[in-house]
């Protein structure tokens, strides 16, 4: 099953796809990756470049791959795709392809990708592709679309996005284990005098809204989020033709 990611930007087409397409921009919006860069190519020949993702805090792995695209289509939208290839032994990802499309509209562009790959190591590399990888693959694109949207939009770079979004989760992470404590030690606290029966009702139920808040409240309007993004289309999505032309180069 393949991954499918939509948001919309009020932006220019021309700005989101300098964003998208620039490799040095590419990289610091996009949390898949560390590294992006074009290799050298020849008149008439697609893009290949060379990328580099981190999958622990020791390990990078890289790979190459082509990309082509397509600015003036009759209809007004955009269009790139890519295939790529990793010969890590440590990556789970052996080989993939995918695509972006830029729709414009009368408040700024759909911006959508579609991608698939095939995972490596046998059984147990498709076992943990569905449980763990795609689903965490399909989170870091959207959260970092919307970190691309926030960039475009209300001019938050993507490190104060980042720093945002690690702000916030420190603030929940502290607020849930403050609750957790405090339902904790609520259970052996004794009150008394004329409010304990309000106190002993209150005060679980307070600790429980706080909880509650820490868990499920949205995020700040600053802080990217995948939540905002589509993660299945609203009609049948086609790849595109590009894509299919790109095999020959992969």
């Amino acid at each position: 099953m393949g991954l499918y990611i939509e948001t919309h930007i009020r932006t220019d087409l021309d700005d989101l796809w300098a964003r998208t397409q620039d490799p040095a921009q590419h990289q610091r919006w996009d949390l898949r990756f560390i590294e992006i860069d074009h290799l050298p190519r020849a008149e008439g020949e697609p893009q290949r470049f060379r990328y580099a993702a981190r999958v622990l805090p020791f390990l990078k792995v890289s790979g190459t791959g082509v990309t082509a695209g397509e600015t003036e289509r009759p209809d007004g939208t955009r269009t790139s795709a890519l295939r790529f290839v990793s010969p890590h032994p440590l990556s789970l990802l052996a080989e993939g392809s995918g695509y972006w499309r830029y729709v414009p509209d009368a408040q700024g562009v759909r911006f959508l990708t579609g991608y698939d790959y095939r995972p490596r190591w046998g059984a147990f590399g498709a076992l943990a592709d569905r449980l763990l990888f795609r689903p965490l693959t399909g989170w870091a694109t959207a959260w970092s679309f919307d970190r691309l949207r926030l960039w475009l939009e209300r001019g938050i770079t993507p490190e104060r996005a980042l720093a945002n979004w690690l702000a916030e989760l420190a603030v929940r992470a502290l607020v849930l284990t403050a609750c957790l404590a405090g339902l904790g030690r609520e259970s052996g606290i004794r009150v008394f005098g004329p409010f304990a029966a309000t106190v002993a009702f209150l005060c679980p139920l307070l600790l429980m809204v706080a909880l509650s808040l820490a868990l499920l409240k949205a995020p700040l309007a600053c802080t990217p989020a995948a939540r905002r993004c589509l993660r299945t289309p609203v009609t049948h999505a086609r790849a595109p033709r590009l894509l299919a032309a790109l095999e020959k180069h992969g």
